[in-house]
Parts: C-alpha cells; structure tokens; sequence
C-alpha cells in the first residue's frame, strides 16, 4: 500500500519529535516486552543457551521448524537484533526469527547482546563478534554444517553490528562470514540535519523513526565523542572495505538511512566485494518487523531467499 496523504499526516501525528530517549529508554523497553506477543510459538521450536565470553554470558535462542528438525544439519542466519543498540532483545525479536525460520528453511539463531547504554560502545558489539567466532568457527561441532554456511543478518542497528562484526573478522583475521544480510542499515556517524545523506533530512522528521530519535540513540550508545569516527562504530568511514562477505544491503523508501545504506552497498562494491542491494518502495524504517502479508515484507523474503541460493519450491 503506498503512503498517501491521509497515511502521511497519520505518521506525522505520531512522530513525537520532543520524546526524549535519553530519559524513556527504559519505559521504552517494558512497552516493547509486552506489546510483542509470539503469536507463532505453537508452531515453532526454540531452544535457549547461554554462551560463555568475558565473565558474562550472552543467552542466544535457536529456533528450529520442529523439535524433530533440531538434529538436522542445515544452514544458520546468525540474527542481530535492532533497536537503536539501546532496546530490543530475543524476546521482542521472535516472531521475526521464527518467520525467518519458516520462510528460508534455516535455523536460526539469535543474539541477546548487551545494550547501551549500560553497556556503551563496543561491548554490545564484541558480543556479538564472539557469537559469530563460536558459531562460524565451530559451525561443525555445533550445526553440522561448514562455515560457508553461516549467514549474519541484522535490522538497523543489528545491520550495523553485522557490518562491524564483518570488519573487526577481517581484520582480526580469526574468521569470515561468507555472507551478510544487512536490512536498513546504520552505518554512518552523523544523524543530525548536517548529515552529508539527504535521506536524513528528506525522512528524518515525518516516519516514526526521527533525528531527534536517531540522535538520542548514537549519544546513548557511545562512550564519547571520539568513538563516532571508528569504523566499528560507523562502517560507513571505514577507509579499506575489501575483503568482506557477499553482501545483500535492502534499505526502505522513507527511512532516514536509506541513503546511508545504500552508499554502503555501493562502497562496498566498489573496493570488490560481491554486493546486491534493493530498496523497498513504500515502506519504512522497521518494516521487517511486520507480519508477511504486508506487500513490503514478503518482496523483502524474496531478495533474501534469492539471495541466499533458495528455489522457489523449495
């Protein structure tokens, strides 16, 4: 459905530009926990698990087909969640997973990674890079499956963790993801009106997701002002981008970072990567979250499941 005028004033009305994240992020959290029902776990099968990094443990939960299928090697998208790094968690992100799980075939896993700003740049971050070294490095002993086989996928700010995560594996040099799925990416280091991306100011105001918003979240997941120019925090500045997976960028028509994204992509290929991008008409910042009858959802699935080698029938 295109946004018309009337659909237009209605998400103008609700994109309170004065709400302060700095001081609700926490309201914000409790709303999201009990506003997000799992309404396809009778259908599906979860198991939690805790990893062990750094004296703290990173809970993860698998999600799987069946209970029968739990046994049965097949390939892993390792999901970061988003949320701005400051809300979210496995519990609000299930129906996304578990739609994943039925539309693509895979299991996947997903990623309870600490939030800021508890826990400011880059913990959240290094959690996440730890759940990919375990899983990609041990995918065997783990899944049965090779490595190759493992996929990170992540929405906004999980984009950028996976975005991170990608760089910090090559230059760590401890592994590479074979493929990467970044969904309306944050990528860059400025949300402000001075934003060199004009989808900032051309979508930042009028969407739900507004620069006052997307501000408050940098300011909350940063320790200082420094970190905005390392490239684990903004992949965007990175000055070398070779050497990463096989990309698939997807960015939505009125999303602030929509341009962001699509830069990203376009740098990416640029230094030799194999990257396939699309934007979304029609759509917004989040839209991934909805069920999959919405016309931008299930077009989504289908880049995806192109994107990742699956047939049709399959």
């Amino acid at each position: 459905m295109a946004i018309n005028k009337a659909m237009h004033a209605a998400l103008k009305a609700l994109s309170y530009p004065d709400v302060n994240l700095k001081k609700t992020y926490k309201i914000v959290r409790k709303v999201e926990k009990i506003s997000h029902p799992y309404y396809l776990k009778p259908f599906y099968k979860t198991w939690d698990h805790e990893l062990m990094f750094d004296h703290h443990k990173i809970p993860v939960r698998i999600f799987s087909e069946s209970e029968d299928d739990i046994e049965t090697p097949k390939p892993v998208l390792l999901f970061f969640h988003g949320g701005g790094w400051v809300t979210g968690n496995i519990d609000t992100y299930n129906n996304v997973c578990a739609l994943l799980t039925k539309e693509t075939g895979y299991k996947v896993v997903s990623v309870d990674y600490r939030l800021a700003p508890e826990n400011k740049f880059p913990l959240g971050l290094e959690d996440c890079y730890f759940a990919a070294r375990e899983i990609i490095v041990n995918s065997k002993e783990h899944f049965g499956i090779e490595s190759d086989q493992v996929t990170l996928i992540g929405d906004s700010a999980g984009g950028n963790f996976c975005a991170a995560v990608s760089l910090m594996a090559r230059d760590r040099k401890e592994f590479l993801p074979a493929k990467q799925i970044l969904l309306y990416p944050a990528v860059n280091n400025d949300f402000s009106e001075n934003s060199q991306f004009a989808s900032i100011r051309e979508n930042g105001n009028d969407y739900l997701l507004t620069i006052k918003k997307l501000c408050d979240y940098m300011d909350l997941y940063q320790r200082s002002p420094e970190d905005r120019e390392n490239p684990y925090f903004a992949p965007y500045l990175a000055g070398d981008l070779s050497g990463q997976p096989d990309t698939l960028v997807i960015t939505a028509e009125f999303d602030p970072l929509r341009d962001e994204g699509e830069a990203y992509a376009d740098r990416l290929l640029e230094a030799g990567n194999r990257v396939e991008k699309h934007r979304i008409e029609d759509s917004l910042h989040g839209f991934f979250s909805l069920p999959l009858h919405f016309e931008p959802v299930s077009l989504c699935y289908e880049y995806i499941k192109k994107f990742l080698g699956i047939r049709p029938d399959e």
